[in-house]
């Protein structure tokens, strides 16, 4: 079955997670990625959990991808990584900024080579401004942004998700920007360099933080469970201590929500008729939500909640997520196997009904691929074998 990015070469230099990321996306729906990975790998093949030395988030985060390991301090492996350029559609890099001109490799070298190359770059605060050098992991990024200010409870340190959640919202923009520049492309002919900043990612999400501050002096705060503004949609422990988010904010939802739960007098109060007059009465509707959740477990809960046709579900952990029906007929996980064993792996969205992606292969071994890639830049194999003497190649 073809894919929509069949045909299309990307060269991917970035490591650890935001490159990686949009390199996954782009192999999975049919991209030809080629990972360049310095001497010892990409980290990830060795964080978190381990199968034999090897994270089984690697088979999962370099899936479809070509691994060759090229040492670019030197300058053959930077000679190498050019010619890869001179023939490549897209390169995805995340290095710190002003490294791949120190290399002789930034957009303005390449261009003279491959006028059609899509560069995409990656890094913490972006290509230029007082911030540019300054090193930019996700979790100062999230926090520069904005994004963790709002993110925990009121008078408290502010949390962070127990992700890299700045990497990966940073990766789909990065591959979002590479289509639309390669749509461009199709009318001009032209390449262009695609400016990804793991601050700017976040700040993308922070919806009417701006203007609300802008038109009516509101700092957006912490709200824990809640969100601002919006009554009543929060998170509820049950009888069973199992936790329910509830939404429902909506007028009708409300009403029956209220007469779900055995409240009909306030699915007819009109002081909570509209959103407004429920946010004035947040702590009352939280009390009796909390109050009757409290008291059943969270399967009666959720009986009730569809039997009216209220928003609602529950906080799910992972091996949830593996058992549950939903999931599973929605094709959310793929099935790979490892040392002869199975492993499941998260599907990447989003789904496309006439030219899917899927997984093809897991994440390689390191430089699985040198001798296929190099022999397709005409190199002989004297030239392989004197290149891994001098461990330029790995």
């Amino acid at each position: 079955m073809a894919k929509p990015l069949d045909g299309l070469r990307v060269i991917e230099v970035g490591q650890l997670l935001a490159g990686p990321f949009a390199g996954s996306m782009l192999a999975y729906f049919g991209a030809e990625v080629i990972k360049v990975e310095p001497p010892g790998g990409d980290p990830i093949r060795g964080w978190r959990e381990l199968n034999q030395g090897t994270s089984f988030w690697w088979y999962s985060l370099a899936r479809n991808k070509k691994s060759v390991c090229i040492d670019l301090k030197q300058e053959d492996g930077r000679a190498i990584l050019k010619e890869l350029l001179g023939d490549a559609d897209v390169l995805v890099e995340n290095f710190r900024p002003g490294v791949m001109e120190d290399w002789g490799l930034g957009p303005d070298d390449i261009k003279s080579i491959n006028p059609g190359l899509v560069y995409a770059r990656i890094s913490g605060y972006g290509q230029d401004g007082p911030n540019a050098t300054k090193p930019g992991f996700a979790s100062v990024c999230e926090a520069y942004s904005g994004f963790r200010h709002v993110n925990g409870f009121p008078n408290e340190a502010p949390v962070r998700p127990n992700l890299s959640i700045g990497d990966t919202i940073a990766g789909i923009h990065a591959a979002l920007g590479i289509a639309l520049a390669l749509l461009e492309r199709q009318k001009s002919g032209e390449g262009q360099t695609i400016d990804v900043a793991l601050y700017e990612a976040m700040f993308n999400l922070l919806e009417a933080v701006v203007p609300e501050y802008s038109g009516a002096g509101a700092v957006r705060e912490a709200s824990g469970t809640t969100v601002t503004g919006i009554v009543p949609t929060n998170t509820y422990r049950c009888g069973d201590g199992k936790f329910v988010v509830i939404g429902g904010n909506g007028d009708s939802i409300f009403k029956r929500l209220m007469t779900g739960i055995g409240h009909s007098d306030l699915a007819e109060d009109p002081r909570l008729a509209n959103n407004a007059g429920r946010v004035e009465h947040e702590e009352e509707i939280d009390q009796i939500l909390s109050g009757w959740c409290s008291a059943r477990p969270i399967a009666d809960v959720l009986s009730v909640m569809a039997e009216q046709r209220v928003p609602a579900g529950p906080i799910y952990n992972v091996e949830d997520m593996l058992e549950d029906p939903h999931y599973q007929a929605r094709g959310m996980f793929e099935r790979v196997e490892i040392d002869g064993k199975p492993l499941d792996i998260p599907a990447i969205l989003p789904k496309l009904g006439r030219t899917p992606g899927r997984t093809e292969w897991v994440g390689p071994e390191l430089g699985a691929h040198n001798q296929e890639v190099l022999q397709g830049l005409g190199k002989s194999a004297d030239d392989i074998t004197r290149l891994q003497s001098e461990g330029v190649v790995g």
